[in-house]
């Protein structure tokens, strides 16, 4: 596996273009970085022989046919986004459209990372690859080959009414990288959606950086809906200024392969970050999330619950970690994580963490792994529903407090229908 990322290196030194400053750094990381095994720490449930799998069959993809292809995909059964929206969508990397026909409002610019420029877009140099850690391996191959992505900034004190909805498409034996970057202006307020599905052997590497300036508010979504064969790693990285507030729901499915790391670093005082996350395992499905939030700056809070439901002999992995730092004084921060097993065979792996410099902060954190109440079960069975579904109604009030808690109401509409979906779907033994 490491020739694949040895291949990704030198890919990375062919690419010469506005960015090369900033893919030099990451390249120079990526020679020193070890591919990662059971002993390391982040990926110590997470194999990652699915990557192998998926690259080799992109490698052996006729790209010249791929390029003459009409590229006419489905959306694997999910329902249209009937939402109005500022809709982009990207199939493989690549737009489906000129971004440049986009009917924008006053005060938001969408650009394509391809199309952008060092002159009209200075200070994303100064901001790719800085608020995402250097440490994560996938976000520097992300940093040195991602030519396909969006670049969005929202001016100072610009109110966006309708969500920014960016579509990922990933399809059969295709190797993808893209990138989002994200600038929200001194009390600016926005809703960004990224939906990625696909189901077909795949491998696809997205990662997004947000910058939240003072008084500004992002409204953030992240449907991770891969599932089957497809491998998707990728992270959400968010920099929070003064009084600064993120509301930030995750739901992600699982497939051979689906790793997710969240950032969130409260950089100004009285920052105030909201995430809620729930994942639906089933088959022999791996979903991994790992998030780690910085408090630097005092006066700060985060309120973080992570729910999961796992079936067949999927596996889940959670790493929660909160960081009080020296400064960080004043500080609230709540991290739960509660799961679902439905299942003797399916698997949880879960650790939160707190790490705390500060000697006045109230925090607290904590997991949970139970099955399905065998009393509730039988009450609702006694009431003439039957087994698989009364699971599916017990599974899905489990979750459903999360949904409920998402600010759109039209959005979580919209999500329900696929939930109950994949509900039905899981394997319950």
């Amino acid at each position: 596996m490491k020739d694949w990322l040895g291949n990704a290196i030198a890919r990375g030194e062919l690419i010469d273009d506005w960015l090369s400053p900033k893919r030099q750094t990451s390249l120079a990381l990526l020679r020193d970085s070890k591919w990662p095994t059971r002993r390391t720490e982040a990926w110590k449930y997470t194999p990652v022989k699915a990557v192998e799998r998926a690259a080799l069959a992109a490698d052996a993809r006729d790209r010249d046919v791929v390029a003459k292809e009409s590229k006419q995909y489905s959306v694997d059964g999910f329902p249209e986004f009937g939402m109005d929206s500022i809709r982009i969508k990207f199939i493989d990397g690549v737009p489906s459209e000129d971004l440049s026909l986009l009917d924008l409002p006053k005060g938001l610019s969408i650009i394509s990372l391809a199309a952008a420029s060092s002159d009209c877009n200075s200070w994303v140099k100064d901001a790719y690859a800085s608020i995402k850690p250097e440490r994560h391996l996938f976000g520097l191959v992300n940093d040195v080959l991602a030519e396909g992505g969006v670049i969005i900034d929202v001016e100072e004190g610009a109110v966006i009414e309708r969500p920014i909805y960016i579509e990922n498409v990933l399809s059969k034996n295709e190797e993808t990288h893209t990138r989002i970057l994200a600038r929200m202006g001194r009390g600016s307020k926005a809703t960004i959606v990224e939906h990625f599905h696909g189901n077909e052997q795949s491998l696809n590497t997205g990662f997004s950086e947000f910058a939240l300036a003072e008084n500004a508010e992002l409204e953030h979504y992240r449907f991770a809906l891969q599932y089957g064969e497809a491998v998707s790693i990728g992270g959400g990285h968010f920099q929070l200024a003064s009084n600064a507030i993120l509301n930030s729901t995750i739901v992600g499915f699982g497939s051979d392969l689906s790793r997710l790391d969240i950032d969130v670093s409260h950089v100004g005082e009285h920052a105030h970050a909201k995430l809620n996350a729930l994942y639906l395992l089933n088959g022999k499905e791996l979903f991994d999330l790992h998030s780690t939030i910085e408090h630097i700056a005092p006066n700060g809070t985060t309120v973080e619950n992570v729910r999961g439901i796992v079936a067949d002999r999927a596996r889940a992995v959670f790493n929660g970690r909160i960081h009080i730092h020296r400064d960080a004084q004043k500080t609230l921060a709540d991290l739960n994580n509660r799961n679902l097993l439905l299942s003797d065979k399916a698997e949880i792996n879960t650790k939160p963490e707190l790490e705390i410099y500060a000697d006045d902060v109230r925090c607290s954190h904590g997991a949970t792994i139970a099955e399905i109440n065998k009393e509730s079960l039988f009450y609702l069975q006694s009431r003439g529903i039957s087994r698989a579904n009364a699971q599916v109604m017990l599974s899905f009030g489990f979750i459903n407090e999360l949904v409920d808690q998402m600010p759109n109401e039209l959005m979580a509409e919209w999500l329900r229908p696929q939930l109950r979906q994949r509900f039905a779907l899981m394997d319950v033994k």
